[in-house]
């Protein structure tokens, strides 16, 4: 298994962070600096098909899975759990914005992952507010 988001270094979390707001300076520094899959993982978040596909041909699955289980998606939910990838679990609702999963992560010290749910989940607002904007319809 590749390294779990745990695992990093809080300032390249930040730059994840960035990345996946869509700031490509922080993405192209994920990419230059030895993290490609965070960069994959950040444009997987925000909806980039080759991007999910590049993290299971690249040995990075489980970002995979956990991009299509922050998008609610029940079988990667479920491979989470069966693999006993229980932050990632916890880290996927408090995404969707489940209260529970905010609070296990503040009262456990992950401040920042709590800051990167926020960020995720403001994004997932803002695809689904555009996913209902007439005008955006068939752009994408």
């Amino acid at each position: 298994m590749a390294k779990l988001l745990y695992e990093y270094d809080p300032k390249i979390l930040l730059a994840l962070e960035k990345a996946i707001e869509g700031q490509s300076k922080f993405f192209n520094y994920l990419l230059e600096n030895g993290f490609p899959e965070l960069a994959a993982f950040a444009n997987a978040v925000r909806a980039d098909k080759k991007a999910f596909q590049w993290l299971f041909d690249n040995g990075s699955p489980e970002l995979g899975v956990l991009s299509n289980a922050i998008d609610s998606e029940e079988l990667a939910i479920a491979w989470l759990k069966k693999n006993k990838l229980t932050f990632y679990v916890i880290f996927t609702d408090a995404c969707r914005g489940v209260t529970p999963a905010r609070e296990w992560l503040k009262k456990n010290n992950q401040d920042l992952f709590l800051r990167l749910a926020l960020t995720i989940h403001e994004l997932l607002i803002s695809q689904q507010n555009d996913n209902w904007d007439y005008h955006k319809y068939g752009r994408r």
